[in-house]
């Protein structure tokens, strides 16, 4: 039978979807043209960074949390073309009915289709990272790194966008409990991508039971205005569904009380419950607010809650939340919890914030512009590689580099510093923008308090080079890197702009590369 190139292919398992096939076309055709071309060993370099900030319209990032690692590893450690994966490629045809992907190069993957001949250097997660610095660095046959690029950037953009988002909320939080509630609304499994990252980003929990239980935590979450209506649909009433609920966990009696009339009936009927659990020798946890003017509500239900001697009770904050409503509810509260005589601060210290689809969506910026590009291929030593864009921004940095953090005297971060790989640094620093050629700084040494590296071998042949995974460890990374910014960049809108910058041996390999690209482009 005559082939019909428009018909489908056989089908696959959908386990291939999420092994190494978890790519784009291209870069296995690139990878095919390197194996004919003999360049599919030569050793090369990538890096992987992101050019700007998120921006989110009404208020913009001044930094992101490196997050998703783990996980990558992970998938990189168990990717491989085995049989399942290389049927699709061998099955691939052109238009003209000729196979896309040949026996020799498919049969080359069959033996060495693997990640195990890479070595990664990449910033650990919960860090503080910044624009145009390598957040990972991957060495290796250049076929093989060449073919890591996409699930690279779905999966480490992604979680770094989340984490980034996280983290502002925790901060417009004021540092109170900030829960993640976004899985019902996420991005099919990716929810629990950005459950991890968003735990990562300073989240203290969520409610999603499965990457709860994988991260070591308890996860969080009450009841849904459904069980309130079932009982009144019942003929009980919203008391007789609160009483239910607090009878079956009286240890965690957390209700949420909008269901009907938040301060007409949700707050009383909880009132009411609370008192007979107290009765009883327990002592509820607090309750929900999910609708309408949340700062108001909170004095409010402050105020019923400390008159019947509920001074303890938490208050959480849902609905539609994002770092800037948090900044502005936390605002009003403080403005208006004096003319009610509540001390703004004990009313505030009780709050916690229940934060879903915005952050797992990033709401105003759905995508982090993470790169993956080469800087350097091996031919007798490491030879700097470049992208000439009309677009100076877009224009990558060349070259085997490293990646330093400089702090200033008050020990904050003041920069990011790119140098040539093995470089001995300097006791003072003469900084050149990494993309304004006017841009420049010079830091003395008595200006300068701390040098410090930024990547870290985490992979090496293949094999796994660091401790495993901590979210403890990477939560404890975000507020210390955090806390070390200075107060201008951490601004919720339009915050100070932090410098990544290149030594001037760099800057000057840099414009080199782009002058002798474009002469040879004419």
């Amino acid at each position: 039978m005559e082939h019909d190139p428009s018909a489908p292919g056989p089908f696959a398992p959908r386990s291939v979807a999420n092994g190494i096939l978890f790519t784009d076309q291209y870069q296995l055709t690139m990878a095919q043209l390197y194996f004919h071309r003999g360049l599919h060993e030569r050793p090369a370099q990538f890096e992987h960074f992101f050019r700007t900030y998120p921006n989110y319209g009404s208020h913009q990032a001044g930094y992101c949390i490196a997050a998703g690692l783990d996980w990558f590893l992970d998938w990189m450690e168990a990717a491989r073309f085995d049989e399942s994966a290389l049927a699709p490629l061998r099955a691939q045809v052109d238009a003209e009915g000729r196979r896309v992907f040949n026996d020799e190069f498919c049969d080359w993957l069959a033996v060495n289709g693997s990640f195990e001949s890479l070595t990664v250097r990449a910033v650990p997660e919960g860090r503080v990272v910044h624009p145009n610095a390598p957040l990972t660095v991957v060495e290796g046959p250049l076929a093989i790194a060449q073919l890591l690029e996409t699930a690279l950037l779905n999966q480490l953009n992604f979680q770094t966008l989340i984490a980034t988002k996280a983290s502002r909320v925790v901060e417009a939080s004021r540092s109170r409990p900030v829960l993640e509630f976004g899985l019902r609304r996420s991005a099919d499994f990716g929810a629990n991508a950005a459950t991890r990252a968003a735990l990562i980003g300073g989240a203290v929990g969520s409610s999603n039971v499965g990457v709860s239980a994988v991260m070591g935590l308890d996860p969080a979450g009450t009841h849904a205005h459904s069980m309130v209506q079932a009982f009144m649909a019942l003929g009980e009433g919203e008391l007789g569904a609160f009483r239910a609920y607090a009878d079956l966990y009286p240890e965690s009696c957390l209700l949420l009380v909008d269901t009907i009339d938040t301060l007409g009936s949700g707050v009383p009927n909880a009132i009411k419950v609370f008192e007979e659990l107290r009765a009883k020798g327990h002592e509820p946890r607090g309750i929900r607010l999910d609708s309408g003017d949340l700062a108001y509500l909170s004095i409010q239900a402050a105020l019923m809650l400390n008159e019947a001697g509920f001074e303890d009770a938490a208050i959480v904050l849902s609905s539609s939340l994002d770092e800037l409503l948090i900044f502005q509810i936390l605002s009003q509260i403080d403005q208006e919890a004096p003319r009610y005589g509540l001390d703004p601060s004990s009313l505030i210290n009780r709050l916690a914030m229940g934060v879903g689809s915005k952050l797992t969506s990033s709401e105003g910026h759905p995508y982090l512009d993470g790169v993956y590009k080469l800087v350097a291929i091996d031919d007798d030593g490491w030879q700097p590689a470049i992208k000439v864009s009309e677009t100076p921004a877009k224009t990558p940095n060349p070259g085997n580099k490293d990646a330093y953090r400089i702090y200033d005297r008050r020990g904050r971060s003041t920069a990011d510093l790119l140098v040539p790989f093995g470089t001995e640094l300097p006791s003072e620093f003469d900084l050149r923008h990494s993309i304004e050629p006017n841009t420049r700084r010079f830091l003395a040494a008595d200006a300068v308090s701390e040098v410090e590296s930024l990547l870290v071998e985490v992979m090496i042949d293949g094999r796994r080079a660091v401790d495993p995974f901590d979210l403890a460890v990477a939560r404890e990374r975000r507020a210390h890197d955090v806390e070390r910014l200075d107060p201008g960049v951490r601004r919720l809108v339009n915050p100070h702009r932090y410098h990544v910058s290149l030594t001037p041996d760099l800057w000057d390999l840099k414009q080199n590369l782009v002058r002798q690209a474009r002469a040879e482009r004419r």
